[in-house]
């Protein structure tokens, strides 16, 4: 076999199961850092460009687009770990729980994609994680809006 033959392969070996574990929890901290540290980075930074309580657009423009523009670059970044996982392990899906056969159903027995991809579980985990919380934030640590009297 010449070199470089198996280019974009699943790659063989024991370091396999360790490295798409690794792109895996990668990917998971770029999605949570969709919700958590890019919004929140970009208000601080718009935070520190006014210079007074009462800012005009400039800032909130800045805040605007910073955000826009940084979750458009880590969907990028999260679209290339999916292809880094699949040329890892020769497939985008997440393994398939194996049923008795007593437990399947008819919808079983057709053909086609099974399961979801990694992309799209480690997506839906990370704003299903964002809602929990921000519910819990809302109505645990965020205190009454109303005035106490």
């Amino acid at each position: 076999m010449e070199r470089g033959a198996n280019r974009h392969g699943p790659v063989a070996g024991a370091a396999s199961g360790a490295a798409a574990g690794f792109v895996i929890g990668v990917m998971i901290l770029a999605a949570l850092s969709m919700w958590t540290v890019i919004p929140f980075g970009w208000v601080w930074l718009g935070s520190k460009i006014s210079h007074t309580q009462e800012p005009s657009g400039g800032p909130y423009m800045v805040v605007f687009v910073g955000i826009v523009c940084s979750i458009c670059a880590m969907a990028w970044i999260l679209s290339r770990l999916n292809r880094l996982y699949l040329r890892i392990t020769g497939s985008n899906r997440l393994p398939r729980r194996y049923l008795p056969a007593w437990r399947k159903s008819l919808a079983d027995e057709r053909e086609g994609p099974r399961g979801m991809s990694v992309l799209e579980s480690v997506i839906l985990a990370s704003v299903l994680l964002a809602g929990i919380a921000m519910a819990a934030w809302f109505f645990i640590a965020a205190g009454s809006p109303l005035p106490s009297q």
